[in-house]
């Protein structure tokens, strides 16, 4: 009888073990995925406010560069074509303006996914759990 207890005992100590066992290792991997979808929030910020930044100062720089070259360009052709140099100028700051926003759609639809690191993580969390729940049963 005092052995059945024992028994008892020690498979209930077991099985505790087991589940904080269990228990640390599911808050290690949740505390390691959180912490990799953090770097990538950080990542995807920096690179964001990067982008953004020299965006806006390469938008002021160029606007500016071209009112400049619009009003030198017509003013040498002020007394002879001053309509077909205003018309000139403005289709060609038109055309350059179409290409370069179909080059940035082109390019913002080719950037990689934002959280693509724990993504590919979750999957293999995913396959390695679904494959062991089969190997069990």
């Amino acid at each position: 009888m005092l052995a059945e207890q024992s028994d008892h005992q020690a498979s209930g100590e077991g099985l505790l073990d087991s589940l904080k066992t269990l228990t640390a290792t599911v808050v290690a991997i949740v505390y390691n995925r959180l912490h990799l979808l953090s770097a990538d929030i950080e990542i995807a910020r920096e690179r964001v406010f990067s982008l953004l930044i020299t965006v806006i100062v390469s938008l002021f720089l160029i606007c500016f560069g071209v009112l400049l070259l619009s009003i030198f360009i017509v003013v040498i052709f002020w007394d002879t074509h001053r309509l077909l140099a205003l018309g000139t100028v403005t289709g060609l700051f038109l055309g350059v303006g179409g290409l370069l926003l179909i080059r940035a759609m082109s390019a913002i639809k080719k950037m990689p996914a934002t959280f693509e690191a724990s993504l590919a993580e979750l999957a293999k969390d995913h396959v390695r759990l679904t494959s062991t729940g089969e190997d069990e049963s």
